[in-house]
């Protein structure tokens, strides 16, 4: 019996132990001696089953366990729906593998983000639908980011679009906002039912209202898989369960997940004024693109002149950066210098010399037309010398929506109504009818 005891214990102890990151293990009797030091002369019989212990590191767990270990959701892998995309990942393990590599730096991170609301993990491969895990991707129809917000609902999310910045790629913003939306859905209309948000994520609540509505009177259940919705929102819970299956079991269907250590990838760090991307990566000894990567949201190579720099970096690379953050100069981290208008000064000059758009020079001093007086002090938004933040003109075609204005557009793309109505040739009263491309003209990105 004591015998049995202390195995017992001896197994309660080893469940522990490897909680903690260590593992109990029981080798032969000799290999036990010589790794404590005893002489190889005692008998075996003699000796205690606890001297026969040794410690032993266990394998550290990876990002891919954490993740699985959050699965909320019913897989449901019979169900003709996701039996088909089953299929087809089981069909092209690339892609999988591919996406996953991209997920690298973010999946770890969203996944917390997940624990913390107490919401299924499985939401964090999203993003393997909606953009490939990739911060920059755009879709024609004007979705844009990791997580592929439409500018009206990253708008209503408080996902900023400016000339410096694009909060919709910015994924630790855009996260929050999609969290954030996903369960307002969820709790506002479904009664907390995740399939039913999530096809209002893909469709709009009010598409996913109305088929509730149609079931519910033709006497059908009004759960996501009873519902007619449009063909891309009824594969895509599908798709997400079925993506799902397969990382919970990626052996079985031939894919090769990359390596993703549970333990922080990226730090976020907070200095005093403007920070050019070239500058921000000499302090973490990163290199530019690495930077920028993991940036997507600043377009101009430097972060917001209206705020303190919020940058993220590699987490291993944290410590550096704030270290040598002491050394860097003052003048790196002006928010903004100071023009004097002098004698013959444009508004346009004065906005070309120093490489912003003139909507910009306007908003930042409260200049609503293009009068200017010898003397006065203009604000000028600015990075270090060493950040280029534009640089030649770019032409790009927007399209008008419902309810859009001149200024409405202006100020969404950080440019000006007289400079609008000049490049389209029309005039600020001109009717816009919705789905009229009308012409821009910015510094490239």
């Amino acid at each position: 019996m004591k015998v049995r005891s202390s195995r017992r214990q001896a197994l309660r102890l080893g469940h522990v132990a490897l909680a903690g990151g260590l593992l109990l293990s029981a080798l032969s009797l000799p290999a036990a001696k010589a790794a404590s030091g005893e002489a190889t002369g005692t008998s075996a019989a003699t000796t205690t089953f606890w001297q026969a212990l040794v410690l032993q590191r266990a394998p550290q767990a990876d990002a891919w366990t954490r993740l699985k270990q959050g699965f909320g959701l019913p897989h449901d892998i019979q169900h003709p729906r996701v039996a088909k995309w089953l299929d087809w990942y089981a069909a092209h393990p690339e892609h999988v593998e591919q996406v996953a590599a991209k997920a690298r730096p973010w999946l770890r991170w969203v996944t917390r983000q997940l624990e913390a609301r107490d919401m299924p993990t499985e939401i964090a491969l999203l993003p393997f639908i909606e953009s490939a895990y990739d911060p920059t991707a755009r879709h024609p129809g004007g979705a844009s980011g990791l997580w592929q917000f439409m500018p009206g609902t990253g708008e209503a999310m408080g996902l900023a679009e400016t000339w410096w910045y694009d909060g919709r790629r910015d994924v630790v913003s855009s996260t929050n906002a999609a969290l954030d939306y996903l369960q307002t859905l969820a709790d506002q209309w479904y009664e907390g039912n995740m399939e039913l948000a999530l096809a209002a994520y893909n469709a709009g609540a009010g598409t996913v209202n109305r088929a509730r509505e149609r079931a519910a009177a033709q006497g059908k259940p009004i759960d996501y898989w009873h519902l007619s919705l449009p063909a891309q929102t009824m594969d895509y819970v599908p798709k997400l369960l079925a993506l799902s299956a397969v990382i919970s079991d990626p052996q079985r269907y031939a894919i090769d997940l990359p390596s993703i250590p549970d333990r922080p990838a990226i730090a976020r760090v907070t200095a005093e004024g403007q920070l050019s991307l070239a500058d921000a990566a000499q302090l973490a000894d990163v290199s530019e693109a690495r930077l920028q990567a993991l940036n997507p949201g600043l377009r101009r190579g430097a972060t917001r002149p209206d705020r303190n720099a919020q940058l993220i970096v590699p987490a291993d690379r944290r410590q550096r950066f704030l270290a040598n953050l002491d050394t860097l100069p003052a003048e790196k981290r002006r928010t903004r210098t100071h023009y004097v208008v002098q004698s013959g000064d444009t508004l346009s000059g004065i906005a070309a010399r120093h490489d912003i758009p003139v909507g910009v020079l306007r908003r930042q001093n409260g200049i609503s037309g293009n009068m200017l007086r010898v003397g006065q002090s203009l604000v000028i938004p600015g990075a270090s010398s060493r950040a280029r933040l534009a640089s030649r003109e770019a032409t790009q075609q927007v399209r008008v929506k419902p309810g859009d204005s001149l200024s409405r557009i202006a100020a969404r793309h950080d440019v000006s109504v007289d400079d609008l109505t000049r490049w389209n040739q029309i005039q600020r009263d001109d009717y816009l009818q919705p789905g009229q491309r009308l012409t821009l003209r910015t510094p490239a990105r």
